[in-house]
């Protein structure tokens, strides 16, 4: 089986809150944060899928399409592309914060559909994001965590992509790729 990231999208691969934008709603607000594709790059050599789960409730509440999120997405995709890097798939819950859905982090819904969609072993997994809902989904899920920003609830603290990535890569070095040495 293989082993993946799961990365929320903004605030961990693009700008949000910023004084350059708010919230991303269309492809024009998406401003990839420094370091991004130098880690996207550097987790895929070290062997990892690159997944983006994102709570997009922006849809259900009718400040964007589906259609418009998916552009988003493709300029994403362009952006890290022209920097050599590549994400593997992007799952997202378009529903409304309250909805009560399986796929709105912190439920492991969009993880576990990934894990099943792509083969993927959640405990050789991580999970990177900037929110107690990123963490609590990637718990769920069963995999590591790391929260950019903040050690609250997680695995591991990181201040950037770039650096959780390093952590990530240096941790699979020290484990044996991901297996404890001391298991076994």
């Amino acid at each position: 089986m293989k082993k993946a990231v799961f990365l929320d999208r903004d605030g961990v691969l693009n700008e949000v809150m910023t004084r350059r934008v708010r919230h991303v709603n269309k492809p024009s607000d998406l401003y990839l944060l420094p370091g991004v594709p130098e880690a996207v790059k550097g987790l895929k050599e070290a062997g990892f899928l690159v997944c983006v789960v994102t709570n997009q409730g922006g849809v259900g509440l009718g400040f964007m399409t589906e259609k418009t999120l998916l552009a988003v997405h493709r300029r994403l995709n362009k952006l890290l592309a022209a920097e050599g890097a590549v994400i593997d798939d992007i799952a997202y819950c378009p529903h409304r914060p309250a909805a009560g859905c399986r796929c709105r982090k912190p439920k492991p819904g969009m993880l576990l559909e990934l894990a099943r969609k792509h083969g993927i072993d959640l405990a050789r997994s991580y999970m990177i994001g900037d929110s107690e809902t990123d963490i609590g989904a990637g718990r769920a899920a069963g995999t590591r965590t790391i929260r950019i920003g903040a050690p609250d609830g997680a695995d591991f603290a990181a201040s950037s992509l770039l650096e959780a990535a390093v952590i990530i890569v240096r941790h699979e070095v020290e484990t044996a790729g991901g297996q404890d040495r001391r298991s076994g």
